[in-house]
């Protein structure tokens, strides 16, 4: 990164930026995304049967479980798929820049990514679903399998559960070890 370039508070007080985590980048995109809980998401609905419901969970996922009638677009492409010039160009999608559209992830986490993506593209009314479809599932609404099918809450809830790995997890921890280790002799 260009430090000439970089207009962040830890570059104007000449200190290297900090690094941010998916985690960090999220809660701060958050305060600028409009996200809507699964229950103002029924009344939307209600409202406006025909509401752009857009996942942008990945293929595999999507076709576990979806909400139904939504648009799956993977997020690793969203860019290419809402402008024109691209194999991945949707024009239905490139066209609806003043439609509300209400973005769909696991857990509302990619959704405050995309959304911020899709306002940034000229997007003028986008929301994230906050929870996510798991929070969709969670609120008793219904979701489908790839043929159509109304899945069960607890098949759903199996489908959804997070399947973390420990070396997902990252290294522990441990302050206090750390805190404890002798300091290197120079």
């Amino acid at each position: 990164m260009n430090d000439m370039n970089d207009n962040t508070p830890a570059a104007a007080a000449g200190q290297k930026p900090r690094r941010q985590t998916c985690k960090s980048m999220v809660e701060q995109l958050a305060t600028v995304i409009e996200e809507i809980f699964p229950w103002d998401l029924v009344d939307e609905l209600e409202a406006n049967p025909h509401l752009l419901l857009l996942d942008v969970r990945s293929r595999h996922e999507f076709g576990v479980a979806s909400i139904g009638n939504s648009v799956n677009v993977p997020r690793g492409i969203l860019e290419m798929v809402v402008d024109y010039g691209y194999e991945e160009t949707e024009p239905m999608l490139v066209e609806a820049r003043n439609q509300r559209i209400v973005i769909i992830c696991r857990s509302g986490n990619r959704s405050v990514l995309a959304a911020h993506t899709l306002a940034q593209m000229g997007y003028t009314d986008v929301a994230s679903l906050r929870t996510g479809i798991r929070g969709w599932n969670d609120y008793e609404q219904p979701l489908f399998s790839p043929d159509g099918h109304q899945l069960s809450l607890d098949t759903a809830d199996e489908l959804l559960a997070p399947r973390i790995s420990v070396e997902q997890l990252g290294p522990p921890k441990n302050t206090t070890q750390q805190q404890a280790l002798p300091a290197p002799h120079l």
